[in-house]
């Protein structure tokens, strides 16, 4: 025989037995599900009483309901599940005069939570006009909203989809703001931001050209602490493998920056070197250093897989472009270096060093 159920177990909207009962400020339950449509919808009154709804509207969970209904029907009902925040309801709370700055923290930290491991649900937020919302907490002037909105930003900007559009929305120019002038580890952030935006080619070109972009990476690359610093030179990174990109850290006398970051541990700063090298006006400034060589020769000593492949990429190309680099590098012993580096794991280490031996070998004939 079936069971017959109370109507207080129906939701008043799907006419259905309520598996996820919740009380909205008007004292009516209804299942969170289509309670939750209804809200989407835009809809800010009570479906039953019609009284208006505050900002945002409240689901508080009804416990007692549920478990009446699970004890009447002698089934387990499946732990709710958690469903994600309305953009309208979001925007309104980060743009509204009356919500109070941990109203937008609130916001922002759910935002960020769902926003993180979904791509379906970054890109309802990243269509539905959100991001707006968001960008006006980045001048709030508030350390702890302006890093949270960077942290949505960066989860919104993991799918290449969403890359040009939030480019395309003006998100760069109130980025590279928080990149020079954001409090607490805002910067760091922002820097981050760019990195993942900058991974879609189209992408480095805007950002690149963009005022302060670049002068902002190299000047956190100066003066930033050690975080700062390892994303800002990352930055740069990215965006070197476009030509005009090069040219413009260059301009901005990122060289001895970089070569000083370099000298400090920062393997970081060795592979934008080695991008950079490709450059001759870069050449030219790196030839200046006195200590770049004996910098990357330590690195070739005890630097990680990867910045000893950059090192040795950097060495050929001055090695190759400047006779006296070239005859420094022999008497410092780096032919016998790169012997023993024709073995290492890595093939790209192997093959860089193999360049720069035929390198250094053209140099012994010469001498």
């Amino acid at each position: 025989m079936a069971t017959l159920f109370p109507d207080d177990f129906k939701c008043p909207i799907s006419l259905e037995i309520m598996s996820d009962p919740v009380i909205l400020s008007s004292g009516h339950t209804f299942d969170r599900a289509s309670i939750q449509q209804w809200l989407d919808a835009g809809h800010r009154t009570c479906p039953i009483s019609k009284l208006p709804l505050p900002e945002p509207p409240s689901l508080i969970p009804n416990h007692a309901l549920r478990s009446l209904i699970s004890s009447y029907s002698s089934v387990t009902f499946p732990k709710p599940q958690a469903h994600p925040p309305s953009p309208q309801t979001l925007s309104q709370v980060l743009l509204s005069p009356s919500s109070t700055w941990e109203d937008k923290l609130q916001s922002l930290e759910r935002l960020s939570r769902v926003s993180k491991t979904e791509s379906s649900i970054r890109r309802r937020f990243a269509e539905s006009g959100l991001v707006s919302a968001v960008l006006s907490c980045l001048d709030s002037g508030e350390s702890r909203l302006q890093e949270k909105a960077l942290h949505v930003l960066l989860n919104l900007s993991l799918d290449d989809d969403s890359k040009v559009g939030l480019v395309a929305e003006g998100i760069v120019g109130k980025v590279v703001h928080a990149l020079r002038d954001g409090a607490g580890d805002s910067r760091a952030v922002a820097a981050t931001v760019l990195t993942s935006l900058a991974m879609l080619e189209v992408n480095k070109v805007t950002i690149g050209s963009y005022p302060d972009a670049i002068p902002g990476m190299v000047s956190l690359l100066q003066y930033g602490n050690s975080r700062e610093r390892k994303e800002a030179a990352t930055a740069l990174f990215t965006l070197c493998s476009f030509p005009d990109n090069r040219v413009r850290i260059i301009q901005n006398r990122a060289v001895p920056i970089l070569i000083q970051n370099a000298n400090s541990g920062l393997e970081r700063a060795i592979e934008v070197l080695g991008l950079l090298a490709k450059c001759r006006v870069a050449r030219d400034e790196m030839m200046r250093c006195t200590e770049l060589l004996d910098v990357l020769i330590a690195v070739l000593k005890n630097g990680s897989s990867r910045g000893v492949q950059y090192a040795l990429l950097t060495l050929s190309c001055l090695c190759c472009y400047s006779e006296k680099m070239g005859l420094e590098a022999l008497k410092e012993g780096l032919p016998d270096i790169c012997v023993g580096l024709l073995e290492d794991d890595n093939e790209k280490v192997r093959r860089n060093a193999k360049t720069l031996m035929q390198v250094l070998q053209g140099k012994t004939k010469s001498v």
